[in-house]
């Protein structure tokens, strides 16, 4: 069911058909890395957190990992994950399939600057065998992201303009 709500997401871009599904599971970023054959930064991760009133969703690279201080400054509260259940709740997807697209609820999305040090990247597509290859600026659009913040640790700053972009959604 998940899988078919986020192939009935890309219908409206054309995109459906392009979303690959594997006999392998892909539902950890190195699964889903050896999947592919990409690096394991390459995964868009879609992580869900509990917000101030619903649930947020930061969509990062495979290597980042959340930086409480920098996620408490950005957003104004402290990262706390969902439970397994949570995420099915809020999402329509079940943990190893999560991904911002097809969502059960309407839901604030941010994407981490981690992702834009690559041409494109691979979400998942709702269900523990499947991602689509996009590019940054596809993550954005077809996600309804709010916009870029910087939540991240663990991967390198290189060639990611800091400031660029930025979401200030501090309270």
């Amino acid at each position: 069911m998940s899988l078919e709500s986020v192939k009935a997401h890309f219908k409206q871009w054309n995109r459906e058909n392009d979303i690959m599904e594997f006999n392998t599971s892909s539902a950890t970023v190195e699964l889903a890395a050896e999947a592919i054959g990409v690096e394991p930064a390459r995964i868009a991760k879609t992580l869900s957190f509990r917000g101030e009133e619903n649930a947020i969703l930061v969509v990062a690279a495979g290597d980042a990992k959340i930086d409480n201080k920098k996620f408490r400054h950005t957003f104004g509260f402290k990262a706390r994950m969902l439970s397994s259940e949570e995420v099915l709740e809020q999402t329509g997807h079940a943990i190893g399939g999560v991904c911002p697209f097809g969502l059960r609820n309407t839901l604030d999305i941010y994407l981490d600057i981690s992702m834009k040090r690559f041409a494109t990247l691979f979400p998942a597509c709702g269900s523990t065998n499947s991602a689509i290859e996009l590019s940054c600026e596809e993550i954005l659009e077809y996600s309804g992201a709010e916009g870029w913040v910087d939540v991240c640790k663990g991967w390198e700053h290189a060639d990611v303009g800091e400031e660029e972009g930025l979401t200030n959604i501090s309270k």
